[in-house]
């Protein structure tokens, strides 16, 4: 996976979930935090929408493209503790110039998510 200066300074790191699916992780530091205790929501956006990104990317493989955001909507259903943070996406429609892509960050399971995003990007394959 090709890490960008973004993941770096967010300190994302990767790994893999049981069916193979690219997962990001986020430690909690307080430069991520918002209110005391709580992650600061771009924070936990900015993730998503790596996470969205790198599996596109990596979807595309060899046929790479340049990636440009149409449309992205994040929902935050509770908020994100001073815990660790997981976060997965998965592309619901890969055409030639349009991607869409849903994420879900999450702290305590995949099945009490944090927040959700849905986004449409513009696939420049140049």
């Amino acid at each position: 996976m090709n890490r960008s200066p973004y993941f770096e300074t967010m300190g994302f790191g990767s790994e893999r979930d049981g069916d193979g699916r690219l997962v990001l992780t986020m430690g909690y530091a307080i430069d991520k935090m918002g209110r005391p205790g709580f992650l600061h929501g771009g924070a936990i956006a900015g993730m998503l929408e790596a996470v969205a990104y790198a599996t596109l990317a990596e979807a595309l493989g060899e046929d790479a493209a340049r990636i440009k955001p149409v449309n992205v909507t994040v929902t935050y259903m509770r908020g994100g503790r001073d815990s660790p943070t997981w976060a997965r996406a998965a592309i619901e429609r890969l055409g030639r110039r349009i991607a869409n892509v849903r994420a879900v960050a999450w702290q305590e399971g995949p099945d009490t998510p944090i927040a959700t995003a849905r986004m449409n990007l513009m696939l420049d394959r140049g």
